[in-house]
């Protein structure tokens, strides 16, 4: 008995444990609870950024002293308990799940993440115990900005990109040390004489070097006879290089890793997509070629009754609702809709507005044909899904059916053929 009550307890504890670390890692796109401690996290951590700026300007520090101190100490409590929680729910995480409890969040304390949320509360513990002329390292508060990186996927893929290319700009650094030394040397040479205060050492002339291939140049320091005015013509221009490269190197890597993630997300997708789950890879790149992407806030309208059917579209992230004129059903992630319409060059017989911000992929009617024309086996599969949809429900699992439309088509088609035999006859 006292065993079962120990293992009932212990499962409770892991349960626990597991829907907290759901929730402090997913945040903002994990469940209710999540999203509003996500939320509630980053516009504490704003404030907190600009609460430490204001208090900066001594009348403002003067008169909001009482306010400034309050938002500190909440602050320090949230992230104290923030911390105390990510460490004990570090054993929950995927990479750390094969380590010992310790050894999974002692991984965390040293992991980044781990050290940011650290410096978050070290400070102001520090200011605690610290005497008064040290308790400047409040200022260190502002990288509690840091922590805006878990909840930004930008930032995020940014920090990835640096460390991914860091051998690459290490390289970039090399290059640029070198030409420092090397400009400031013929800088010496060429200046020591006319300027010997300012370029009588190469460590003097380093400063100028510097700020001259960093392309700041700030005046203070100068070249005043030719030969020394060529060389800084020469360095200016290779300044430019030195500031390119690096800039080149992240702006590449970064829009390669947005790429990569939509392409990851779009492949998954298009894969899912019961018309597409047995296309090779080629035959599923081909198809991604012709997707584009397409944002819809909450309560937008996709498609409109009576319309004409322009596009098919698959729901990559979010939740439609598609109103019937006698019901109404949603669709969430990983569904698609339009295609019978699409494909009949039908108008649209429902309504469909997003609930909540949807991210969609959308294939045009045109591309869409053409991809048929493209790939005959494709083809042959859309025409007998189609086939196979017609007298089932209005909407399937993978998608929506809608007779309507089939029906508009037939009378459009009938119609099409009537003329057509009308004019041969004529």
């Amino acid at each position: 008995m006292i065993q079962s009550k120990q293992g009932h307890k212990s499962g409770d504890t892991v349960r626990l444990r597991h829907r907290l670390h759901e929730m402090l890692e997913q945040g903002a796109v994990g469940s209710h609870v999540g999203a509003f401690v996500g939320r509630g996290l980053i516009l504490l951590v704003v404030i907190n950024l600009v609460a430490v700026t204001a208090e900066s300007v001594p009348e403002v520090a003067a008169k909001y002293r009482a306010l400034f101190l309050a938002i500190e100490m909440v602050s320090l409590l949230v992230f104290s308990l923030e911390y105390a929680l990510r460490l004990w729910v570090a054993v929950e995480h995927e990479p750390h799940r094969h380590f010992r409890p310790k050894g999974a969040r002692l991984r965390y304390v040293l992991s980044p993440a781990g050290l940011i949320d650290l410096l978050a509360v070290l400070p102001f513990w520090l200011a605690l115990v610290a005497p008064n002329e040290l308790r400047i390292i409040l200022v260190f508060r502002v990288f509690r900005f840091l922590k805006l990186t878990r909840y930004s996927p930008g930032m995020r893929s940014l920090l990835d990109v640096i460390r991914a290319e860091r051998r690459a700009l290490f390289g970039c650094l090399v290059i640029f040390v070198g030409a420092t030394l090397i400009a400031a040397a013929v800088m010496h040479v060429a200046e020591r004489g006319a300027q010997p205060d300012k370029f009588g050492t190469i460590p003097d002339a380093m400063w100028w070097a510097i700020v001259t291939l960093g392309t700041v140049g700030y005046g203070d320091v100068v070249p005043v006879t030719p030969l020394g005015r060529m060389i800084a013509a020469v360095t200016i221009c290779a300044g430019f290089i030195m500031i390119a490269l690096p800039i080149g190197i992240v702006a590449t890597g970064f829009s390669r890793e947005i790429h990569r993630r939509e392409f990851v997300v779009t492949w998954s997708m298009v894969a899912r997509v019961p018309l597409f789950e047995d296309l090779n890879a080629g035959e599923i790149a081909d198809i991604m070629r012709l997707l584009r992407s397409q944002t819809i806030e909450s309560g937008g309208i996709i498609a409109r009754r009576g319309e004409p059917a322009h596009s098919m579209y698959f729901i990559a992230a979010g939740e439609v609702e598609i109103d019937l004129p006698k019901q109404g059903f949603r669709l969430g992630a990983g569904h698609f809709f339009g295609e019978i319409a699409v494909l009949r060059r039908a108008r649209r017989s429902a309504n469909v507005s997003a609930i909540g911000r949807t991210n969609l992929l959308v294939l045009d009617a045109h591309d869409f044909r053409a991809l048929m024309d493209r790939q005959p086996r494709l083809a042959t599969r859309v025409r007998a899904a189609v086939r196979d949809r017609i007298g089932a429900e209005l909407v399937t699992s993978h998608g929506d059916i809608v007779t309507e439309e089939i029906a508009d088509a037939a009378v459009e088609e009938h119609g099409a053929s009537v003329l057509s035999a009308g004019a041969a006859s004529d």
